[in-house]
């Protein structure tokens, strides 16, 4: 027997049928003869419609009745779920976040979790019966308000959990069978990986890749927990991320252990660039262009710096960000020009981020040159570039990031013989 903890997201429970195959999928767990936790999302498109109806009432919701109005999402998808289960003869309790011993610091809309107690779910364990744990919430200590812990807060709510009950494995379901060497929706020939690193999984998730959330991936990493990501549709295994030590349950003898060179391709679509054109060439500016940037709250990627003309003294720094905090940034630079001493500020959002992500980069040389000369042979022009010890990323026209990634996937030897097949179409 194990301890299995799953987690359902919003398209696995869009509606009723979807409900009702999930509580199928928990039954048949139970009754191979595991203890089952899981935690869900909300149906479907529920947290935007609750967005939505917030924006229409209040121009800026406040920020504790939002969470308070968010967190019923997966309050109303633990019940039905629970009922669900009941229907087929087994004993299944839904719990809210706070009651799962989920507390968070007082962070409204992101809070983060500062510790696990399960008391009420290790009595109901014992007691024989299926928990059902509504993603996304906890309490704040302090306050004793509700807290949402914002994007990918259902992922992070499974793997807390697993990490507090020592669950043997936390099993992420989403619309597709486990974690890609590139997005199928773009890459049609993405190959479904056997198990990726942590650190691989970090890297994917950071740049692009949407079936897990970098939050989650950090947990299970820092707590030692084991993710099975695989579909709600089929019984496929999927995807196992592993921390150090740890090896795919399914391995067989003999089987191949190296690290393959690389893991992944990833696409982003969602950063803006900025570049602050004619910036004086002194110690201390960048520190300072910088500082005004942390100020407005956005969190920077790349950062590329000109080499600085002879004539002028002066120099251009461009980096990219969330294009949603562009335009605060663009204000804060505007208003401190002249004491910075730039020329002008240039803002671009039709770019597209590509990033080659694999443990075996570190020993492998050759694997930069093949993604130059891929884009190269298809006229892909870059403009701005990034690395890790694990990644390479690049930044080229949004409207070329598609055939990018096709063409460094397949010059990477990753293209599957057949096409992937995404059942419900969110990678959710």
């Amino acid at each position: 027997m194990a301890l299995i903890v799953q987690k359902y997201g919003g398209s696995s429970v869009a509606d009723a049928e979807g409900i009702k195959r999930v509580a199928k999928r928990i039954v048949d767990t139970r009754r191979a003869g595991h203890d089952v936790v899981v935690a869900v999302s909300a149906m479907g498109d529920t947290t935007d419609e609750l967005l939505d109806l917030a924006a229409e009432v209040a121009p800026i919701p406040a920020p504790r009745e939002l969470d308070m109005l968010l967190s019923s999402g997966e309050r109303i998808s633990m019940a039905l779920l629970a009922m669900a289960i009941h229907s087929m003869g087994f004993d299944a309790r839904s719990f809210t976040g706070p009651q799962a011993g989920m507390r968070t610091d007082s962070r409204y809309g992101s809070a983060r979790i500062v510790d696990v107690t399960p008391t009420r779910l290790r009595e109901a364990l014992d007691e024989g019966a299926i928990i059902i744990v509504a993603g996304f919430q906890g309490l704040n200590d302090d306050t004793q308000d509700i807290t949402t812990l914002g994007r990918g807060g259902s992922d992070t709510t499974a793997v807390a959990l697993a990490a507090a009950l020592d669950a043997d494995v936390c099993e992420i379901y989403s619309d597709v069978d486990g974690i890609f060497t590139a997005d199928p929706r773009v890459v049609p020939l993405a190959r479904k990986l056997q198990s990726v690193t942590s650190e691989e999984m970090l890297e994917l998730a950071a740049n692009g890749a949407k079936v897990l959330y970098i939050r989650a991936v950090e947990y299970a990493r820092r707590h030692g927990v084991m993710i099975h990501a695989r579909s709600t549709f089929t019984p496929n295994e999927g995807t196992y991320v592993l921390g150090e030590g740890m090896s795919r349950p399914s391995l067989t003898e003999g089987e191949a252990m190296e690290e393959p060179i690389v893991a992944g391709v990833t696409t982003d679509l969602s950063q803006a660039k900025i570049t602050i054109v004619g910036v004086p060439d002194v110690p201390g500016k960048a520190a300072g262009i910088f500082t005004i940037v942390s100020k407005a709250g956005a969190n920077v990627d790349m950062i590329v710096q000109n080499i600085s003309a002879a004539a002028t003294g002066r120099t251009d720094i461009s980096f990219t960000l969330p294009k949603a905090e562009a335009a605060t940034v663009l204000r804060a630079l505007a208003a401190e020009k002249d004491s910075v001493g730039f020329e002008s500020l240039v803002h671009d959002d039709q770019i597209g981020k590509l990033s080659v992500v694999g443990a075996g980069m570190r020993s492998h040389s050759g694997v930069s040159a093949i993604l130059f000369e891929a884009l190269s042979a298809a006229n892909i022009n870059i403009e701005m570039i990034s690395t890790s010890e694990i990644r390479i990323s690049v930044v080229v026209r949004g409207d070329e990031l598609a055939e990018a990634a096709r063409t460094v996937h397949s010059s990477y030897g990753l293209d599957s013989e057949i096409e992937a097949v995404v059942a419900a179409g969110t990678g959710r």
